[in-house]
């Protein structure tokens, strides 16, 4: 069954969401879904955060520097942690030039910003769009952990900005 499209004043067509993703991601109806994965999104970026922020030794960058290290390190056999040559040579750059002692705290407080907004509700599409895009480091770094999961749920952020912030700061904004 072919969907109908709608032709707009300025002769633009228009193709409509389909029904499913239009309740979704476009309704108020599934805001309660939204508010479960933006709280819990949001607390483990605060989390994480607060972790490096309360626990004193992040802010040198040494323990990024460290994590850094570990992901360029191409092993005699077997594979290494950054799966892409670019991706190392951008984190072995970034070694080099001593990043480390500035990137960390901006870790670090991204990770407490993301966190904060995703809880509030407030510009959640942007805040998922930075949570997520970390993640995505992280992962291209090689960590596995919770990334793949939290950088799923960030783009289904995303997709739902629209009512993801109705029970939060998003809906007066």
């Amino acid at each position: 069954m072919a969907r109908e499209t709608v032709v707009n004043q300025r002769g633009e067509v228009v193709v409509p969401d389909p029904p499913f993703a239009r309740v979704l991601f476009s309704t108020t109806r599934f805001a309660w879904l939204w508010l479960i994965v933006r709280l819990y999104v949001g607390w483990v970026w605060l989390e994480s955060g607060w972790e490096k922020l309360s626990g004193g030794t992040w802010s040198g960058g040494e323990p990024l520097r460290a994590f850094w290290e570990r992901a360029v390190q191409v092993p005699a056999q077997g594979r290494p942690p950054v799966a892409y040559g670019w991706y190392r040579a951008f984190l072995q750059f970034m070694l080099e030039q001593g990043w480390y002692t500035w990137f960390a705290d901006l870790v670090m407080w991204g990770e407490i910003l993301v966190g904060i907004a995703l809880i509030l509700g407030a510009f959640t599409g942007i805040a998922a769009f930075f949570g997520g895009f970390m993640n995505w480091n992280f992962i291209m770094a090689g960590t596995a952990s919770t990334n793949a999961l939290l950088f799923t749920l960030s783009i289904l952020l995303i997709l739902a900005w629209k009512v993801a912030g109705w029970y939060g700061l998003d809906r007066y904004l």
